[in-house]
């Protein structure tokens, strides 16, 4: 599930612990040559045929800028990534039958604007920009949406999207190491994915962007200053601006900042099931569970690593239940996800009498921002917008869409292709990327990725007392910090109060922690830039 308007529960566990959790053993960390001969394998067993393994070695060394891109593309877990990709969900429509064509050579000129990527982000985006008066192409893969999207529902309902939300649960609960759960006070929902594809299908047709079927293999220059977008099959689409929202791993078309934080990876796999019974409330949907599963006084390293279960039960049988590792360094296989997740509820005794659909969720977060002086812009999550340690993404790129495509029409309305090969070279991509990144997200940002490195260390115990003092803030506190509401300010606020409330063992670690992690440094820094 990837929760779009939620968990933020742990985003910024600001506040220390001395104990920490140990690396998972079954992952390895590769050298990006290591990888390569990993993706190799994966490629020649499924590619069925003709080529050579050096072959597949090249195509696969083309597909992934470096180590880090590979981890974002989905890393030791890629099969599960690409099985989740693409789940046949015959009832979501196909681009190709609902956009016109990208017109090329045939003398109907350059493109305004290009969209690379066919998600949620960039079908928002492009069709905020054409709504303007853009002539618009949208360029990717013809994909249906897959994941499953979890989100407050008052902020759909902001969006407009109310009539996309499928089921409602009134209130919103956590538990932590007892049967006494934490209410949220807050509408939660889940997303129809067709009625979301529909929707803003329908926006991109009524707004006339126009499509392409392909993957984007590079973005250059022209001499008169317009950008060529290389597709498949020898195919150059011309225009005068290109945005990337192909996801996460886009290193081959985006630059990113060097020396930035390492990328840590969220995952989760989940079922939707009919079962015999279940224990939780069909009005409650259960935000986090981190209770103990085992029942056993002798904890093991797979018990110890600290993950929770989310369930959306839809009636008192039909539940959606999902075993989610908030964040790691290495990345937590799915295997291991699947075979916690089938221990947790053979312990709470549920028996599975039914399986609807599995769920492989692979969040990249953290890492490093786009290069803000680059000419290629970005939207979503190529361009850094996935919350650090959440996987919020999708609720900000929607509700950011409308502002960010009207500075792009701004810059591209204000002169003549001429006139903007002259301002390309200076300023323009500039005025957009500061847009997306102002300074106060900056901040924001920088706070996040500090508690994001403290989150990776924590064991299961150390996670649960962050929790228990975390709702002893004020409400108006914790439930900002939920709703992404807190300004770089209130988070120092934030910070402070929760230093006040907190036990000294955890005031010791937040000050070590403050002291000893890189992200302390940049965190500071970042907050004291004008």
């Amino acid at each position: 599930m990837e929760c779009v308007g939620a968990r933020n529960f742990a985003a910024m566990a600001v506040t220390a612990f001395p104990s920490s959790r140990r690396r998972l053993p079954m992952v390895n960390r590769y050298s990006f040559k290591n990888l390569r001969i990993g993706l190799c394998r994966i490629r020649a067993s499924g590619g069925g045929g003709g080529g050579s393994g050096s072959d597949s070695c090249v195509a696969v060394r083309e597909d992934f800028a470096d180590e880090e891109d590979f981890v974002k593309a989905g890393g030791s877990e890629i099969m599960f990534v690409q099985m989740q990709q693409n789940k046949d969900m015959d009832e979501q429509s196909k681009l190709v039958d609902k956009l016109p064509p990208i017109s090329i050579g045939d003398g109907s000129g350059a493109l305004d604007l290009v969209v690379i990527g066919c998600g949620p982000a960039g079908l928002a985006l492009a069709a905020e920009s054409a709504k303007l008066g853009l002539k618009v192409g949208l360029i990717g893969p013809d994909l249906p949406f897959t994941n499953n999207y979890g989100v407050w529902e008052d902020e759909f309902n902001d969006l407009g999207l109310q009539k996309c939300i499928e089921h409602v649960w009134r209130d919103t609960i956590v538990y932590l190491d007892d049967d006494n759960p934490i209410t949220i006070g807050r509408a939660y929902g889940r997303v129809n994915r067709r009625l979301l594809h529909e929707e803003l299908l329908r926006r991109c047709a009524e707004s006339g962007v126009s499509y392409l079927s392909s993957k984007v293999e590079s973005i250059t220059e022209a001499p008169n200053g317009l950008r060529l977008v290389a597709c498949e099959k020898n195919t150059v689409v011309p225009c005068r601006l290109a945005t990337v929202a192909s996801g996460a791993a886009s290193g081959k078309l985006l630059q990113y900042e060097l020396g930035g934080p390492r990328v840590c990876v969220q995952t989760a796999y989940g079922v939707e099931v009919e079962v015999e019974n279940s224990p939780y409330d069909p009005e409650q949907m259960v935000f986090m569970d981190y209770r103990d599963y085992t029942n056993q006084k002798v904890r093991s390293l797979e018990a110890e690593y600290p993950t929770f279960l989310y369930a959306m039960p839809m009636t008192k049988t039909r539940v959606f239940f999902e075993e989610t590792c908030l964040a790691s360094k290495d990345v937590m296989p799915f295997d291991l996800l699947k075979k916690k997740l089938m221990l947790r509820l053979d312990t709470l005794g549920i028996r599975i009498l039914k399986t609807y659909e599995e769920e492989w969720s692979y969040i990249p977060v953290g890492g490093s921002l786009p290069n803000t002086e680059q000419k290629n812009l970005a939207f979503g999550a190529a361009a850094s917008m996935v919350h650090p340690a959440t996987g919020y993404s999708v609720v900000r790129s929607l509700s950011e869409a409308p502002k960010y495509a009207s500075v792009i029409a701004d810059i591209l309305k204000h002169d003549t292709t001429t006139s903007l090969t002259k301002h390309i070279n200076t300023n323009i991509s500039r005025q957009a990327w500061d847009t997306l990144w102002p300074q106060e997200r900056k901040r924001q940002r920088a706070f996040f990725l500090f508690g994001l490195a403290l989150i990776v260390q924590l064991d299961i115990g150390g996670i649960r007392s962050f929790f228990h003092t975390f709702f002893r803030l004020p409400k108006w506190m914790w439930q900002g910090f939920l709703g992404s509401t807190l300004t770089s300010g209130d988070l120092v606020l934030f910070a402070l109060y929760m230093f006040v409330i907190a036990p000294n063992n955890l005031r010791k670690g937040l000050i070590n922690h403050l002291v000893s992690d890189p992200t302390g440094a940049t965190m500071i820094k970042t907050y004291l830039r004008v």
